[in-house]
């Protein structure tokens, strides 16, 4: 910092293609700090050192920081860094940063707010964690650079050439000379191509140019040395698209050079992710016209094609069987004694997901939280140091998700392994009134999801509770696990195009007792119209489709029953019990046949015991038997 002139220097969680999740080539946040996590800004200046993140890892951040260096400074509460720097930053004072980890649109507020305060953020292209970590003998890994995948239209439902097509005339129905695509799984979205460059997530660090100027060699891809191997070339040859590949360290030199040759007036769109970096280098020239806005790929992905959609169901049918003879094995091990611990949570799900056809790996680091770590939102056990082990009182959380070649998976569930407390039941029971209100609403088309996302909290909000997180994220075709631009969050998301048939996303509220438990419940769910003919418990009483506007819903695509168990049904309204029957019905009716069809009996039997209809008699709960439920609804008739 002393020798490049700057008294602050700032640390995102981020790369040079804004992407959530990164590689450990980018982790310097992590490195410098010790947090780890998907969520984070460092700041060192000469006598502070500071970490911005959100409430998924405040706890997280007092078991794995030095607190005797670093502050936590709690994301919504604390100074944001704007008006920290604002505040304690001296007059003529610099802030430095490296451009290629910031987006334009997340620099451009910065740098104006600072230089009414006198301070100058400055750009440093060399970053100073990487120069800092080389001076300590501890090199940074290299940036990844693994083989491709080609996908082809069997699980895409689309060839790259229609994709182009389609971008093609968007761009020139908007006089755009050239679209610059930064964003990894816009890119791998577009050609119909694979990588797997960042853990859990299928992309490959490039970027894309297509050219609307050219009628020849218009569509650029920069990767690796710029050498395709056969397979990848003769997949773009068999999807009718010709494609030039460059060096990945070659595009800032094309975009100058190509910012020269373009006609003055030119248009050039940048998407709103698109790094500082990236914006100053194709300003060199300023003869022309920048659009800034969201990727015309990212609204094209979000809107799921049929062949998707069906692939979504396919995987969480496997993704279903793998989770439920999980669950079947870990209360059997418990409860005979057998010491499991985290860690074997997170193998024997890799295990068992791995025998399904199409099984790429994890969408993300699993999570898996007995007792007291459930209540760390984003946990993940070590495989270094002392194991905890899953003991028969605890609470255990285990979110995760796999990587399918026809989707992308996320579920929770949340297990006793014995008996719960009262609180704990109660807890369990009011965030599954939460995740059932949002997994039934009926809403018009086009809503956004921070106007749904109450419904989520209502019941936990009704007793003084909450959790500090979001509660739904869109979820990628054999993509990230998290994909924008829609979401179900308090505040209204950026670029944010409301909610139509053919979205997915996730529904997963929650409640932590720090220190002791925590829950939560979730399933992916797609987006479908909603009229009497839809599969939903309330289409009979449709009336109306919103004057026209339209009417859509969600329906679970994951497959996993619930603890049915621990469920306070005095708490449950009718309808929320008929949610959850209707839902372990299709459950059992989809997964059951396969359990038996490969001999997998004690599976089947676990599952049908689980998936067992709930009966409200006398205010009592009662799980049975599917015989017995009839049995009883005829004494129930009879005497009622």
């Amino acid at each position: 910092m002393e020798e490049n002139g700057v008294q602050a220097y700032i640390i995102p969680t981020a790369d040079a293609h804004n992407s959530q999740y990164i590689a450990e080539s980018d982790a310097r946040r992590e490195w410098i700090s010790g947090l780890s996590g998907s969520s984070g800004t460092a700041l060192v200046t000469h006598t502070e050192a500071l970490v911005w993140t959100d409430g998924r890892y405040f706890t997280q951040f007092y078991l794995q920081v030095n607190t005797t260096v670093w502050g936590l400074m709690r994301q919504g509460t604390d100074l944001s860094i704007q008006a920290w720097l604002e505040r304690n930053m001296a007059p003529n004072s610099v802030v430095g940063l490296d451009p290629t980890t910031y987006t334009r649109t997340a620099w451009t507020p910065l740098y104006n707010a600072l230089s009414r305060a006198n301070v100058t953020l400055r750009a440093i292209d060399d970053n100073l964690v990487d120069i800092a970590r080389s001076r300590m003998n501890e090199t940074a890994p290299p940036r990844p650079n693994k083989a491709l995948l080609a996908l082809n239209t069997t699980y895409t439902g689309r060839a790259a050439s229609e994709k182009v097509f389609e971008l093609m005339s968007e761009l020139r129905e908007k006089s755009v000379s050239a679209l610059v695509l930064t964003a990894l799984d816009d890119i791998a979205y577009t050609l119909n191509v694979r990588g797997s460059d960042i853990p859990y997530n299928p992309v490959f660090f490039a970027y894309l140019i297509i050219r609307t100027d050219l009628s020849n060699n218009n569509i650029i891809l920069f990767w690796g040395n710029g050498v395709l191997s056969p397979d990848i070339a003769q997949h773009f040859s068999a999807e009718n698209v010709v494609v030039v590949v460059r060096p990945y360290s070659d595009v800032f030199d094309y975009i100058r050079n190509m910012t020269n040759e373009l006609p003055e007036g030119s248009t050039i769109w940048l998407p709103t992710g698109a790094s500082h970096a990236i914006h100053s280098t194709a300003e060199t020239n300023g003869n022309f016209n920048i659009i800034t806005s969201i990727s015309p790929v990212a609204l094209m992905k979000c809107v799921k094609n049929d062949v998707e959609l069906q692939g979504f169901r396919s995987a969480h049918i496997k993704d279903g069987l793998a989770v439920v003879r999980f669950l079947r094995w870990i209360h059997q091990q418990v409860d005979s004694g057998v010491i499991v611990t985290e860690i074997d949570v997170v193998n024997k799900l890799n295990e068992l997901r791995s025998e399904e056809f199409g099984y790429r790996g994890p969408s993300f680091a699993t999570i898996a939280g007995a007792g007291e770590n459930g209540a760390i939102i984003h946990y993940k056990p070590s495989t270094e140091g002392d194991q905890r082990v899953v003991g028969k009182q605890d609470m255990l959380l285990v979110d995760s998700g796999g990587q399918y070649l026809d989707g992308t998976t996320d579920i929770t569930r949340t297990r006793h392994m014995s008996s719960p407390t009262d609180m704990q039941r109660l807890t369990f029971t009011r965030v599954m009134k939460g995740f059932i209100s949002l997994a039934t609403v009926v809403f018009p088309k086009g809503t956004t999801g921070n106007i749904l996302e109450t419904l989520a909290r209502k019941s936990l909000w009704d007793v003084g509770l909450n959790y500090a997180h979001g509660t739904g994220h869109g979820v990628g075709h054999f993509l990230n696990v998290h994909e924008g631009p829609s979401g179900i969050g308090s505040a209204l998301m950026a670029n944010d195009p409301g909610i139509v048939p053919g979205m997915i996303f996730s529904d997963e509220p929650g409640y932590y007792e720090v220190g002791e438990y925590g829950i939560r419940h979730e399933d992916l769910v797609e987006v479908i119209e909603m009229n009497r003919q839809a599969n939903h418990i309330f289409a009979e009483g449709i009336l109306g489709n919103f004057s026209g506007a339209g009417a859509v819903a969600f329906r679970s695509l994951t497959l996993v029953p619930h603890q049915t168990a621990i469920l306070d049904v005095n708490l449950l309204t009718d309808d929320e019990i008929r949610y959850l029957n209707t839902y372990h019905e299709r459950v059992f009716e989809t997964l059951g046949p396969i359990l038996l069809h490969r001999n997998l009996t004690d599976d089947h039997a676990w599952l049908e015991a689980e998936c067992a209809p709930i009966l409200r008699s006398a205010a009592i709960l009662i799980k049975t038997a599917p015989i017995l439920v009839f049995v009883l609804s005829i004494i129930n008739v009879r005497f009622n």
